[in-house]
């Protein structure tokens, strides 16, 4: 089987709904537009879709099974990517309020943290596991991969960015320093939320 149109239609509509939908890489960046302006969360954006399109390919290439081989490096992954998420959530609980222009407190996520974090981001994991599995022909194979990664990134930045464009309209919203600290604290929750299913499945 090849990667006809409409497979590749199924497919795009999955990059879609995967890539807009909330999780800890949009979390962030709706603080991050929010705490420092959709101009400084570029890189941040940036970093999350090429780190992604990499995942992707690893995938495509074999790295899944050797989780399959291998589960307790799987589990080890995961549990770096919890400890990872609720560090970054303690950052933006504690991220400054709202400067005038585009500085403001602290440093959004750069390119290359954005990037590695993928890696140890369990939804991405799932989606990049998912794209493989279920929408990459064998017909062609290592061509399909590359082909279904790009995709995923040429989808993937523009659903990012409008959750760092949510965040930079409530800017101004959140100007004020009792509302801002509300919000920083909301995502932080949220970020510390997403990791309820890794938690049931440990304790079950």
């Amino acid at each position: 089987m090849t990667l006809s149109l409409d497979l590749l239609l199924g497919f795009a509509l999955f990059a879609l709904v995967t890539s807009i939908t909330p999780g800890p890489n949009n979390t962030m960046l709706l603080a991050s537009g929010v705490n420092f302006g959709f101009h400084r969360t570029i890189p941040h954006m940036l970093g999350i879709t090429c780190g992604f399109f990499v995942l992707v390919v690893a995938v495509g290439f074999g790295l899944g099974s050797v989780f399959q081989t291998y589960p307790m490096l799987y589990t080890v992954l995961r549990y770096t990517g919890a400890a990872y998420l609720l560090y970054l959530a303690w950052k933006i609980a504690r991220s400054g309020p709202v400067a005038d222009g585009e500085q403001g407190e602290g440093k959004p996520i750069s390119y290359l943290g954005a990037a590695a974090f993928q890696w140890v981001n369990p939804k991405a994991w799932i989606m990049a596991i998912g794209a493989i599995s279920t929408y990459t022909p064998m017909q062609g194979y290592f061509t399909n991969v590359i082909v279904i990664a790009a995709v995923f990134a040429l989808i993937n930045l523009p659903s990012v960015s409008v959750w760092a464009g949510c965040g930079t309209l409530l800017r101004n919203v959140l100007r004020d320093r009792r509302w801002l600290r509300l919000f920083n604290w909301g995502m932080a929750l949220l970020l510390v939320a997403s990791l309820y299913p890794l938690l049931l499945e440990s304790f079950s």
